[in-house]
């Protein structure tokens, strides 16, 4: 697997994936009360965790991604050596994890259009569906003019599932 490798996928394969993959940057967007401990081969300082909620918009009781948690990621990516890979989750796999994949290709591809970006975030998981307030507070402090939003617009929804399963993408991607 390519050193410059962004993993995305659900809890439940963080284990198995860190394993298998020779992750060396692991990024953990889930609530606090589900928030999981660095796992021993990844060095505490390769280890975002941002606790929040799959919310799109304010809820009572619950924590929305805000312009600090998209700040924290965009930092933690532009840090990443790319010697190893880096895992990206959430609880399901399908909402924040995918929208952080979308950010942090944005991030590190920035000559490329956000409508390619979408479109090879759609090709390699038919179930992604980037969680939507995190895209565009991206798309604000990235200062895409509502091109990112437009582009998971456009992409649409994925396919509905419980559970989204790991998937790949270059981190690099060709202009």
């Amino acid at each position: 697997m390519s050193k410059e490798t962004i993993l995305v996928g659900p809890l439940s394969a963080v284990t198995s994936t860190i394993e298998d993959s020779n992750v060396g940057y692991l990024v953990t967007l889930i609530n606090d009360q589900t928030m999981i401990e660095t796992p021993p081969s990844i060095s505490p300082n390769r280890h975002l965790r941002l606790a929040m909620n799959d919310i799109s918009e304010p809820q009572a009781g619950m924590v929305p991604p805000d312009d600090d948690h998209v700040s924290e990621l965009l930092d933690f990516v532009l840090a990443w050596d790319q010697q190893r890979p880096m895992l990206i989750h959430c609880w399901a796999g399908i909402s924040r994890s995918t929208a952080a994949a979308f950010i942090t290709l944005c991030t590190l591809n920035p000559g490329i259009e956000e409508r390619e970006i979408a479109q090879a975030l759609r090709a390699a998981s038919p179930t992604a569906t980037p969680n939507r307030r995190l895209v565009s507070l991206a798309d604000a402090l990235l200062e895409r003019d509502g091109r990112m939003k437009t582009a998971i617009d456009e992409i649409g929804r994925g396919e509905t599932t419980m559970e989204g399963v790991v998937f790949k993408l270059s981190a690099r991607l060709a202009a």
